[in-house]
């Protein structure tokens, strides 16, 4: 075949963007019911975030079984070795899936979906990757992930360096010796943490440019006993069904009282218990109006830097990372979970720059210089800088609906969708864990489990019905917005100056809340109503196409 014309396969009903959690648990949905379904993945294998995030001490910050799918025939003969899997075992977990599942057939992989466009004389999508492969279907679901699209941040010279450097997200497959290195990580979000105590033995030294101190909260990681496991599974769909009941989705819900309702000494045993039983407690569990209430945050967060503090030798160490005055609310960014990290920064052979004080100015050709003049030398950079978190896998696709208007320019001046899973003049395209859907304020499986059933239902009743396409409307999309910025506008997180939450951390990039924080059990009743009135909100068009 000529390179200039484009492997047309036959049509499909439904087309998905991705193999991670989303893609798979849409495509064994799908199958079920009868449709023909495939997936185009740009990486090698299953996995999603799992298959890119190989760097050392990757790993989930929702504890396990909340992090499963609910089906059971995946769940019942399934055993976990840690409370907080890392990624090795999380890609055995997908292997696992599929001698389950069989979904690896159905699933076209090193396929980088490039380009899409929805014919509306046929009602149909035609995708094209970017080997020129060109897939028609009746309709397109984006599996693409909130953690698609990383952010390095062009450093003057970078190029010149001699050494290696790497995105946390895009590690060797193979890994990187970094043993007797000279290591610096730019970045202490989740995979800075991550990688920073898990090199930190190794190293020779290692060197830690910090632009916002990190909250990071204690994980109280542990293993998991085979019989206990095995005995709690008589649970398992209990569980499943009340994440879905929760705000977070992860199974344990907000403490009801307000903090200044509770005496001081209440207030201290509270925290404690949270802060000992690990993961997103401290957090979810806290008093209920910490997150809304600027006096009560400064209560949680004087009990997070003293106790972050305690652990700290140096003084000035411990300014630095737990500051005297808040540069943020607590919870304003994506708290991360850590086993070490705070000790990391007591060894001789760490350094922590606070780039608030002090720029990184240029790359040298062997590393980084700050605007003290001090040239850092290193042989490997490690950018844990990030991603364009939430829109950025979805945009980075040209996806153009009516008009030829593409996804990225309807977006430019802010996000809109309706139900955060369409767009208006996007007929028959979904997408899943995306903007304006709880997405990060959520366990991952459990949202993705909500708005499938709720896309795969919707295509059941467009098949039932011989309803050729679904569009929703600019009047239901604009409420929707309307909503989410409300929801936004509740909490202190927008004090946060640069966030991902509020896209601040992707110069350009509009800054406004980019997920629904209204609460999981809540976004799932009012996407449950929209489909029980018959899809109110949406234009359902009745021309019968045949594919």
């Amino acid at each position: 075949m000529s390179n200039m014309q484009p492997a047309v396969r036959p049509p499909l009903d439904v087309f998905i963007v991705g193999a991670g959690f989303g893609g798979i648990y849409m495509l064994y949905n799908l199958r079920k019911l009868g449709y023909s379904a495939r997936i185009f993945e740009a990486a090698s294998d299953l996995g999603g975030v799992w298959r890119n995030n190989c760097y050392p001490g990757a790993r989930v910050d929702s504890e396990v079984p909340v992090y499963d799918l609910s089906l059971e025939e995946l769940w019942r003969d399934w055993t976990w070795t840690e409370k907080f899997p890392g990624f090795e075992e999380l890609r055995r977990y997908f292997d696992y899936i599929d001698q389950k599942l069989e979904v690896r057939k159905d699933i076209s992989f090193d396929k980088r979906v490039v380009a899409a466009k929805f014919n509306a004389n046929m009602n149909r999508w035609e995708v094209t990757a970017s080997d020129g492969t060109v897939i028609q279907s009746r309709f397109l679901v984006l599996c693409t992930g909130f953690a698609a699209k990383p952010y390095t941040p062009q450093l003057k010279g970078i190029e010149r360096f001699r050494g290696i450097s790497h995105h946390t997200a895009k590690w060797p497959e193979k890994g990187l010796d970094m043993k007797g290195k000279r290591v610096g990580v730019i970045g202490t979000g989740a995979s800075g943490v991550q990688v920073i105590q898990e090199i930190a033995e190794d190293v020779e030294h290692l060197t830690v440019f910090q632009r916002t101190p990190n909250y990071a909260v204690p994980m109280q990681q542990k293993k998991l006993d085979e019989l206990e496991q095995k005995k709690l599974k008589n649970i398992y769909p209990a569980i499943f069904e009340h994440r879905r009941e929760t705000f977070f989705g992860l199974g344990y819900t907000p403490f009801s009282k307000n903090l200044f309702e509770a005496t001081p000494s209440e207030r201290l045993l509270h925290f404690e218990e949270q802060w000992s039983l690990g993961g997103f407690r401290f957090m979810i569990r806290n008093y209920a109006d910490f997150i809304s209430n600027q006096a009560a945050n400064d209560e949680v967060y004087k009990f997070w830097k003293n106790k972050v503090r305690e652990r700290l030798h140096d003084p000035e160490v411990q300014e630095k990372l737990a500051p005297s005055i808040p540069p943020h609310p607590f919870g304003a960014k994506r708290l991360s979970l850590e086993q070490h990290f705070y000790e990391v920064f007591n060894k001789p052979n760490v350094e922590l720059i606070d780039l608030r004080q002090c720029s990184i100015t240029e790359t040298t050709s062997e590393g980084i210089l700050t605007a003290d003049g001090v040239e850092h030398k290193l042989d490997v950079i490690i950018f844990a800088t990030g991603f364009d978190s939430v829109t950025g896998g979805i945009t980075q696709i040209d996806i153009r609906g009516l008009g030829g208007k593409s996804i990225k320019d309807k977006w430019t001046e802010g996000v809109s969708t309706n139900l955060g899973m369409t767009a208006a003049d996007f007929p028959n395209m979904f997408f899943v864990y995306g903007p304006q859907a709880p997405t990060a304020f959520s366990n991952g499986p459990t949202c993705i489990e909500i708005q499938g059933n709720w896309i795969v239902n919707c295509i059941k009743h467009m098949m039932d019905n011989d309803l050729a396409c679904i569009n929703a409307r600019e009047e239901a999309e604009q409420e929707w917005r309307k909503k989410v910025l409300y929801l936004g506008s509740l909490l202190l997180i927008n004090k946060a100056e640069t966030s991902w939450y509020y896209g601040s951390n992707i110069p350009g990039k509009v800054i406004e809340p980019y997920m629904f924080m209204g609460g999981v059990q809540n976004y799932d009743k009012i996407i449950t109503e929209v489909a029980s009135q018959g899809y109110v909100g949406f234009d359902l068009c009745s021309t019968t196409v045949h594919l």
